[in-house]
């Protein structure tokens, strides 16, 4: 036993057929504060490819009844699932605080995402929207509706435990679906609070399932000819094989995965404006975000200015557990996170970047029992660094320059990957043509590459996903296809396309 850890372990249990149980594997494993780990949290199931079946089979069941729910009705024990989460608001941060890292004012904003997202689904429950449309024959009735597809299959990461469940959770329910959950198992306590709030909101038992474990579940519910879609969140190698496994048996398929995303700072941008950016932009969520600004492209002009002071604003950032008040940066989410962090950072160094803050793990005193590594910001990064292509997922920024908007633009796309991009300028010409011309799902002017919003569309192009989006109705499309429906009240045989005259 580690000092300091609690004596009392609390063991949580895999969500099954409405039912707390444990795996049939007998195995546990444990969930450690990345701030200090001997704070152990507690043990969650090592659950096997069987439990994965058993959860998978009871979604199919429940599907039977729920999909005959009235959307309304299933939206109704929805709203009630946003209230819960809001109530237990606080207390729902401070978990994720404790197993994930961030502040506590970023985990409280990812709870916040939760219920605005569960509260803008749920009011979808009387708003799935078809068409009607005249029939090009007489006597006859066409339309179209939403249909569920059965079984979901649900993935998701470490770096936003509860809001991301909720962009997948949420929708899929409300469209008739059920789901069977693996959260990552580095933030499983935020998933139990997730689905103990669906479960005291009313959905019924087998509709949502939670098993806990590493990839050998994921396999299942990518390769299960039950689950009838996949809806992943996490890197790009690991995205490619769920998508692989899902192949053969022609399921639908939703991947976010990677990002490397880049602000452009113009020579009449407001500086003050942009640094604020960057700094929240690349260090907020120790850069553990798949829209993270990793990248900043600054125009020759006011190059020398600009990372001047935003070397000065990263170096201000106060490092430390993220559940004391003024701590401004959390840890990386592990050990391995961390030293992949640090291996970065010795390729930058290797490619003779110029290392202007930070580069070293920090490890003595308050930082000796966590995952910490300084802010770090390298500068003459050149576009065909590895610094500059690869995706980090930690608190390393490489400044770029640039002596126009054209050679802005053409950096920012010369990567695999295409989620975010956001552009500092006065100029509403260059913000137009940015806008346009950068080949991203996500765009932002004179703000950071993160903060989306429920209401929108969420995904990205090339490496960053596979053509879907998640959150806005645009995350109906994943849960749900369409019919085409046509009602011929004329009598008698009419042939679309011949019978016109």
């Amino acid at each position: 036993m580690h000092p300091g850890e609690r004596t009392a372990q609390a063991v949580f249990e895999n969500f099954i057929d409405g039912r707390w149980s444990a795996s049939s594997s007998g195995a546990l494993f444990e969930n450690r504060n990345p701030a200090n780990h001997d704070d152990l949290i507690g043990v969650f199931q090592e659950s096997t490819a069987d439990d994965a079946v058993q959860a998978i089979a009871a979604a199919e069941r429940a599907y039977t009844d729920w999909r005959l729910v009235p959307a309304p009705r299933r939206a109704e024990m929805l709203f009630r699932a946003a209230q819960l989460v809001a109530d237990r608001k606080e207390q729902f941060a401070r978990d994720m605080t404790r197993e994930m890292g961030k502040v506590l004012e970023e985990t409280r904003g990812d709870v916040q995402e939760a219920i605005d997202m569960t509260f803008f689904m749920a009011g979808e429950g009387r708003r799935m929207y078809g068409q009607t449309v005249p029939s090009e024959l007489r006597d006859k009735f066409a339309m179209s509706v939403r249909q569920p597809l059965g079984v979901c299959g649900v993935i998701t990461p470490w770096n936003f435990p509860m809001a991301i469940p909720s962009w997948k959770i949420v929708p899929a329910l409300v469209c008739g679906n059920t789901v069977v959950f693996k959260p990552s198992s580095l933030t499983p306590l935020s998933a139990v609070n997730f689905v103990k709030v669906l479960a005291e909101a009313g959905v019924p038992p087998g509709v949502v399932n939670m098993v806990t474990g590493g990839p050998e579940v994921g396999t299942v519910l990518s390769r299960h000819d039950a689950v009838k879609v996949v809806s992943f969140t996490g890197s790009t190698a690991v995205g490619r094989l769920v998508n692989q496994n899902a192949a053969p048996a022609f399921k639908k398929v939703h991947l976010e995965m990677g990002g490397k995303n880049i602000v452009i700072v113009m020579d009449d941008a407001q500086l003050e404006l942009a640094v604020d950016g960057c700094v929240w932009g690349g260090f907020g969520t120790t850069g553990q975000r798949c829209t993270a600004a990793s990248r900043i492209v600054v125009h020759e002009k006011v190059h020398d200015e600009f990372l001047a002071e935003f070397s000065r604003r990263v170096k201000a950032l106060r490092v430390g557990d993220g559940g004391i008040d003024g701590v401004q940066m959390g840890p990386s989410i592990s050990e391995s996170q961390l030293q992949t962090v640090m291996r970065y950072v010795e390729i930058g160094r290797k490619e003779n970047a110029r290392l202007v803050l930070g580069g070293h793990r920090l490890e003595e005193g308050a930082y000796a029992r966590g995952w910490f590594h300084e802010p770090t910001i390298f500068a003459d990064v050149q576009p065909s660094m590895r610094i500059a292509r690869e995706e980090i997922f930690g608190p390393v920024v490489s400044v770029m320059r640039c002596r126009s908007l054209a050679e802005a633009i053409d950096i920012g796309n010369d990567v695999e990957y295409g989620l975010s991009a956001s552009i500092y300028t006065r100029d509403i010409n260059n913000a137009f043509a940015a806008m346009r011309d950068m080949y991203t799902g996500i765009f932002y002017v004179n703000a950071p590459t993160i903060g989306a919003e429920v209401h929108l569309p969420f995904g990205g192009t090339k490496a960053t996903g596979n053509g879907h989006r998640e959150a806005g109705i645009a995350a109906l499309d994943v849960f749900s296809e369409w019919k085409s429906i046509y009602v011929d009240f004329s009598g008698r045989l009419q042939r679309a396309q011949i019978d016109t005259e």
